[in-house]
């Protein structure tokens, strides 16, 4: 028994030497007969250390979708130079002689941004930023250019439309769904900041429909943190997915460079001037001739009326449609076609969307009755500032 006994003894060292021999110099013949368990913790899978790291918070793509969408914008104006004091001096055209006419004009060149809005190549853009201009140029993302010409432009949201003159299909954005936006919302501003190329920057939507702010006639801005600097004028601001929520169009700034604070013109305005200026040249809208003023608390307590909603009508202009149909300075204007008006901006935007020979019904407040007036529409007439 005790001979058995060592032979079984000697038979198992033998074979744990040979174990153990065998993966020392041949361990491949043991990895696939481990458990699989076993092999994932003794044995870390191997990685690519060349593979980009996963990036779920990149908007990479949003950038790489849109960006080829927005182009640097280049103009360029004559610019008369104002005559010398000098020349009108008594003593000195005593002297030097009576030198008439003005010093020479110069050029002037600017730079925006804008976007292609079709792959016909139609450009939205600025209207401050091609205002006067008589040469204009766009430079694409890949680097080509091209002349544009002015197909229609739009003073009061300060928007323009312009014609890439070029060949072949081109680069157009998407646009996103109306009404889709939210406070909060995380967008990208595209442009051309001080003329050093093509820049993205992030931000949220600080706010919506901001107005009163004196840019416009028409406001109606998204507000963004998104950096937006000179030269982003035109550019696009899109969402996360790449498509255009609004054109950047004004930096609130005491030094000219970004505070965290720009607006940009909603892309559903952007699209309805776009339509407008393709399909006539220009942009209509309704027009009654009267002169607005908000109604504050003070003058609601001398006017004794409940609260501060409506437009005080201070002026109507002479032999404007407001006044055939007996619109009255002092009158309250309280709805519009069976919609309320709650301030003198949204009165201006109702009146504004009605077409020019259409008769609505304006309800207006006087005295202590209200009334109901027949008013047919006007076309509004052309700023007779430019911006």
């Amino acid at each position: 028994m005790r001979r058995l006994w060592l032979i079984f003894a000697q038979a198992v060292t033998v074979s744990v030497a040979v174990l153990f021999v065998l993966n020392t110099l041949k361990p491949e013949w043991f990895k696939n007969a481990a458990p699989a368990a076993v092999v994932s913790i003794l044995e870390a899978p191997e990685t690519d250390s060349t593979a980009p790291a996963p990036a779920p918070n990149s908007y990479a793509d949003a950038a790489r979708r849109s960006m080829p969408a927005v182009v640097h914008i280049y103009t360029a104006k004559d610019i008369a130079r104002p005559r010398h004091p000098l020349l009108d001096d008594p003593i000195f055209r005593h002297f030097f002689g009576d030198r008439q006419g003005n010093a020479p004009s110069q050029r002037a060149s600017g730079l925006g941004s804008g976007v292609i809005a079709s792959p016909d190549g139609l450009v939205l853009t600025n209207n401050h930023v091609i205002e006067g201009a008589d040469e204009i140029e766009i430079a694409l993302n890949d680097g080509r250019k091209f002349p544009a010409r002015l197909v229609g432009r739009d003073p009061e949201t300060d928007l323009a439309v312009l014609r890439l003159q070029g060949n072949g299909k081109l680069p157009a954005i998407a646009f996103a769904k109306q009404d889709a936006l939210q406070v909060g919302d995380v967008v990208l501003a595209i442009g051309n900041p001080f003329g050093v190329g093509q820049t993205v920057t992030m931000g949220i939507v600080s706010a919506l429909g901001r107005s009163q702010l004196g840019i416009n006639t028409f406001e109606n801005y998204i507000q963004t943190d998104a950096a937006i600097n000179p030269g982003n004028s035109g550019g696009a601001l899109v969402d996360s997915q790449g498509n255009l929520v609004g054109i950047n169009t004004a930096i609130y700034s005491r030094s000219g460079g970004s505070l965290g604070i720009g607006f940009a013109i909603p892309a559903s305005t952007a699209r309805d001037v776009l339509e407008q200026i393709i399909a006539t040249g220009q942009v209509t809208r309704g027009w009654i001739g009267v002169e607005i003023q908000e109604i504050t608390p003070e003058l609601a307590e001398s006017f004794g009326i409940r609260g501060t909603e409506g437009a005080l009508i201070a002026g109507v202009l002479r032999d404007s449609p407001a006044e055939h149909a007996g619109i009255r300075p002092g009158d309250i204007l309280i709805g519009v076609d069976g919609k309320p008006v709650l301030d003198p901006k949204g009165m201006l935007e109702l009146v504004a969307g009605l077409m020019p020979g259409h008769s609505a019904s304006f309800r207006v407040r006087r005295a202590d009755s209200e009334i109901d007036l027949k008013v047919e529409i006007g076309r509004r007439p052309a700023p007779s500032v430019q911006r």
